[in-house]
């Protein structure tokens, strides 16, 4: 998924709220597993938001996403905050010339982007290739309640510059939605409005594939929480957190 459009104002659609939860999850983790970890891969890194507050933190990163508008705007985030960030156009699914790597993490749901086993089992060996003995690699993905609870919803914003009509409707995968985004850009004061439209594919799968691809890729799962708590996974979970950590030789 290229957010060819979306790119422009993706930072509208997040909350900060949500990407400070995912760098204390970070921490957390990092203190817990790998306290001298310093080389970080941010997957799927997007407008850059959590690579940037990561690089503050006096990590390096490399961010790598398939979207070069995504990638232009992570570049002049990290500019206008004086950090240096690495930023490459890759797919997570096979990552090139890249690492070794303490950390990887791929946040904001971005793996339920593969729609197949295969693009998960390709993405984890991607990831395991790219890490350092004993690295860690963190994700979130959706539950697939969250995904169930999509179906049928609709979302709509408003304002002078931008609006939008985002609606769910189911895949043809299990546990899959399309999201379908309608976007109205205001071309300035001729009071006239541009649109776009891109249509995104999302797909979760159970937790016990996860394990089981990970564990294939040779990674042992150290911890899964839920919705940003310290508590395992439960039936109203909307949003499951990994913690894998690549084995040892």
């Amino acid at each position: 998924m290229s957010y060819e459009h979306l790119a422009r104002f993706y930072d509208r659609l997040m909350p900060d709220e949500f990407y400070e939860q995912w760098l204390e999850l970070f921490l957390k983790e990092k203190n817990r597993w790998y306290p001298r970890a310093k080389k970080i891969l941010d997957l799927a890194c997007g407008t850059g938001e959590i690579a940037v507050r990561l690089a503050k933190l006096g990590l390096e990163v490399t961010g790598i996403d398939l979207s070069e508008p995504m990638l232009a705007i992570a570049e002049q985030k990290a500019r206008m905050a004086d950090i240096g960030i690495s930023l490459f156009v890759q797919d997570m699914r096979c990552l090139e010339g890249l690492g070794p790597f303490d950390i990887a993490v791929c946040c904001c749901d971005s793996l339920n982007y593969l729609e197949t086993e295969k693009d998960v089992s390709r993405t984890f060996a991607s990831v395991h290739a790219a890490l350092s003995a004993g690295g860690l690699f963190l994700f979130d993905v959706h539950s697939i309640e969250k995904m169930a609870g999509f179906i049928g919803k609709q979302y709509a914003d408003n304002d002078d510059e931008i609006s939008y009509i985002w609606t769910c409707y189911p895949g043809e995968a299990p546990h899959s939605v399309e999201h379908e985004l309608t976007f109205f850009i205001s071309r300035g004061p001729s009071g006239l409005y541009e649109r776009w439209d891109e249509i995104h594919r999302q797909r979760t799968f159970p937790v016990e594939t996860y394990i089981r691809l990970l564990e294939q890729a040779g990674f042992e799962v150290s911890g899964m929480t839920g919705d940003f708590t310290d508590r395992p996974p439960g039936k109203d979970t909307e949003r499951i957190f990994f913690c894998a950590r690549k084995r040892r030789q």
